[in-house]
């Protein structure tokens, strides 16, 4: 199965989703990887995001940023976007995946629903998150209206922090769920 997780630039958020997914999901099986709705191929990840991968353990040295295309995503199985306008972008460019399309929080969201009423089926993580794809449609009128993860480019490290702990809150919440 492949994860992609999609910001605007793909050099603070979306780095941080691919790099902290293999912490929350060890399924290898399973791959993320990252890309930008504006990105530009290339980049090294933005030093903020870096200073918070190290503190995590995790050696962001050899990330680099690129753009989504039409192509990277129909590779994925499952698209994790932090704001609205980036799931409009992605679906606008690759109008097939609009059901596997998700802002980060809304899937965490739809997630932890599908475990807690037994909807999860599956032998496998890979299984289970299917099962939450396959019925985010029924929980999202269930579910509570979430904010986008704001962008922290630009900003100090505190607001890299918060888009930080975030991502870390729903990709665990994520794992929780489909465990």
């Amino acid at each position: 199965m492949n994860i992609l997780f999609v910001c605007t630039g793909n050099i603070c958020r979306s780095p941080m989703g691919e790099l902290l997914w293999p912490r929350s999901i060890t399924d290898p099986s399973i791959q993320a990887r990252s890309a930008g709705t504006y990105g530009l191929d290339g980049h090294a990840i933005a030093e903020h995001s870096r200073e918070l991968m190290e503190r995590d353990g995790i050696d962001p040295s050899a990330f680099r940023s690129r753009r989504l295309t039409r192509e990277i995503a129909a590779n994925a199985d499952l698209i994790l976007c932090f704001e609205r306008e980036q799931r409009g972008d992605i679906v606008t460019l690759a109008p097939n995946k609009v059901r596997r399309t998700f802002l980060l929080p809304d899937f965490a969201n739809a997630a932890a629903y599908c475990a807690r009423e037994r909807f999860i089926t599956g032998a496998t993580v890979a299984d289970r998150l299917e099962s939450v794809i396959d019925n985010a449609s029924l929980a999202r009128p269930m579910l509570p209206q979430v904010d986008d993860v704001p962008d922290p480019q630009g900003k100090d490290m505190q607001a890299f922090e918060r888009a930080h702990a975030s991502i870390v809150a729903d990709l665990r919440t994520i794992a929780d769920a489909v465990r």
